[in-house]
């Protein structure tokens, strides 16, 4: 069954950064902060990992970089849907800038998706994509621009609150995450206060001096967020 996520939630993700062990080592003590704060983490995790990680983690909410939308059968070297799941994958990434896809591309991908009852997590570079894109009801939406992704520069709030109220105009149950250029758990609390349903990071974990450390200190942004969106009565 497809997961319900509780928001506001935290994506990691390690892209082609780390492999190996050290994947395994961040999923770890992302789960340990998961379970610390009480916070729903997702976790986009390398296709050649996700057995182990979900073998070894009891709280995240793994996800696949990419399938693709063949069937078990003939065929080699595509990434089977199927297999994902077996994997014991929750849902998959979609469009993302470095694995970009056509619209009827997307769209297959998300049928394909909907099948296996798994979470969509797209992406977009413009608000006006993320529009697009929004019209296909993915579960979580990604709107970030191209240019700020794997560096130090945030998107600015004004880009924060156009963006969720782009995507919430087509339809208010996508959930809405800012994840470029996120480099510390300010920001994190910044994005999330400012209207978005989530943030999440990659090379600004990464790259961190300690990233064990970067990670605990994202996701209890997170929970700072969440108590006091609470008191606010939000």
């Amino acid at each position: 069954m497809k997961p319900k996520i509780r928001t506001p939630y935290f994506e990691v993700g390690v892209k082609n950064y780390i492999y190996g062990d050290t994947v395994l080592e961040y999923a770890i003590a992302a789960d340990k902060a998961a379970e610390k704060y009480d916070i729903d983490v997702l976790f986009i995790a390398p296709a050649v990992e996700i057995r182990r990680i979900c073998e070894n983690t009891k709280h995240l909410i793994v996800l696949a970089p990419y399938m693709d939308t063949l069937r078990p059968g003939r065929g080699m070297a595509d990434v089977l849907p199927e297999g994902l799941k077996a994997a014991g994958a929750k849902g998959v990434v979609v469009n993302h800038c470095e694995k970009p896809m056509s619209v009827p591309q997307i769209k297959k991908t998300i049928d394909r998706a909907r099948e296996l009852d798994f979470l969509v997590f797209a992406c977009a570079d413009t608000i006006a994509e993320a529009k697009a894109i929004a019209q296909l009801h993915p579960d979580i939406l990604n709107p970030e621009p191209s240019a700020l992704i794997g560096g130090s520069e945030a998107s600015d709030m004004g880009y924060v609150r156009e963006s969720v109220e782009a995507i919430k105009s087509v339809y208010d149950d996508i959930l809405v995450e800012q994840a470029a250029g996120i480099t510390n758990g300010q920001q994190v609390y910044d994005f999330i206060m400012a209207g978005s349903d989530a943030a999440g990071a990659a090379s600004g974990i990464i790259n961190a001096k300690d990233p064990i450390a970067m990670i605990d200190e994202m996701i209890g942004a997170v929970r700072r967020a969440a108590d006091d969106l609470k008191k606010e009565g939000k």
